[in-house]
């Protein structure tokens, strides 16, 4: 008698384990991409309106000139493709236009020097005569709903946010994985999970194979 209830507690106690670490994973993905969906959904949003959200870009144009030391540092530069400004001509540009070019690829002519300088939500560039150092640049910011909209898509968002999206994505495969475990080890006493699983399911997939245009 003592080994059959040492066998009958063997499987609540694998279940009871199970249960436990399924919660635990549950919670901690939902905790680390919380933010993440709650704006990735608000975005999934603005980018399925686009068309009806309205909004007129600013864009500002400004014109400098580089000092004289400068302008011989930028004309005595040999072209290199893609190469980027140097650190003291970078600096003088932020300080005179506005314009952080950063370490961005520069296109180097015998003329000029083309820097593009592509962000979420905005565009920038900056042009600089070789031989005069006049400069010219300009901003261009298409509002907060771009700037969320390019945060969605990863456009011009940088290293860190692309690692971040990946971060996010598996934190929600595991997440919805672990969500659906708890959803079979819960179902014997809520008869609607299936039915509703499966009505998520065939819904998706009736609009794609019905209703969308290929």
């Amino acid at each position: 008698m003592e080994a059959d209830a040492k066998r009958r507690r063997k499987p609540r106690s694998a279940k009871k384990f199970w249960l436990k670490q399924l919660h635990s994973w549950h919670w901690i993905s939902a905790a680390v991409s919380l933010a993440g969906m709650f704006v990735f959904s608000v975005t999934g949003l603005t980018l399925n309106h686009a068309a009806t959200i309205s909004a007129t870009p600013e864009v500002v144009t400004v014109n400098a000139m580089l000092p004289a030391s400068l302008t011989g540092l930028l004309a005595r530069s040999q072209p290199v493709d893609a190469a980027p400004l140097p650190a003291s001509i970078r600096d003088e540009v932020r300080d005179l236009v506005g314009v952080d070019v950063g370490s961005e690829p520069a296109e180097w002519s015998e003329d000029e020097v083309y820097v593009a300088v592509p962000g979420p939500g905005s565009d920038a560039w900056v042009s600089i005569d070789r031989a005069s150092g006049a400069i010219e640049a300009e901003r261009t910011d298409r509002g907060w709903v771009s700037f969320f909209n390019d945060l969605h898509k990863g456009r011009n968002t940088g290293t860190a946010w692309f690692w971040l999206i990946d971060v996010l994505a598996v934190a929600c495969v595991i997440f919805t994985f672990t969500g659906m475990l708890l959803l079979q080890l819960h179902a014997k006493n809520r008869p609607s999970t299936w039915p509703l699983v499966g009505l998520g399911t065939l819904v998706p997939a009736a609009i794609i194979l019905l209703f969308m245009h290929v």
